[in-house]
Formats: structure tokens, C-alpha cells, sequence
């Protein structure tokens, strides 16, 4: 099967548990990978025989800067069912970052990946 990835995608957003990440926002990093027949577009190589990766990412942001989630879960959830919704793909694997997580320590980010797949 054929894959598209987007990677590293950023977007603001307030999004989290703690009050002031819902109050203040911050970055976060997603990344997209749909496995989808490119056969017809290959054949074709017109844009209306593809998936549109455009469309995806502005459903993605939509979903971004329309709600407000407590859980980075339920976000990747939103994200992979609303692709799965309105584009022809196969199967979907998404990951949210949140690359400024208060510790006491230090790390790069904190990372949520799902895998969603069409039910035969």
C-alpha cells in the first residue's frame, strides 16, 4: 500500500489538564501518515484522483483550533476519526507532541500515537 506523511505540523492551541495550558496555550507538533491507493492518481496524475494532503491539514487544524481537549488521547482520537470520516484512506497513524511539558526535569516532549485502521 502507498503512504503520505505530514510531518511535524504546529499549531497553538489550548489544549490540556492543567488551567493554565488551557488559559495560556502552547505549541504542539502532529504528525500524519495515511496509507492509501495512489494507483488511480498515478495513472491519472490529476489532483482529483489523489488525496488532497491540503484538505487533511486544514481538517486537522480545524480540529486543532476548534475544540479544547483535556487529553493529548483524545485529540489524536478526534484527529484520526475526522481524517477517517471524510477521506479514502485505509489506515491512519497519528502523533501529537507537546514539546513543553512542566517537569521536574527535563525532556524533549511528551508524545501520544494511535493507529486507526478501516473496519473491513
Amino acid at each position: 500500500m502507498d503512504i503520505i506523511r505530514l510531518n511535524n505540523m504546529i499549531f497553538y492551541a489550548h489544549h490540556g489538564y492543567y488551567k493554565a495550558e488551557r488559559e495560556l496555550g502552547q505549541k504542539f507538533e502532529v504528525d500524519v501518515e495515511l496509507e492509501c491507493d495512489f494507483s488511480k492518481a498515478v495513472q491519472t496524475d490529476q489532483l482529483e484522483d489523489a488525496l488532497n494532503y491540503r484538505q487533511v491539514y486544514e481538517k486537522v487544524s480545524r480540529i486543532f483550533n476548534s475544540y479544547k481537549f483535556t487529553l493529548l488521547e483524545t485529540l489524536a482520537e478526534r484527529i484520526a476519526q475526522g481524517i477517517l470520516e471524510l477521506f479514502p484512506v485505509l489506515s491512519i497513524r497519528i502523533r501529537v507532541r507537546k514539546p513543553q511539558v512542566s517537569m521536574n526535569g527535563f525532556l524533549d516532549n511528551v508524545e501520544v500515537e494511535i493507529f486507526r485502521s478501516r473496519k473491513p
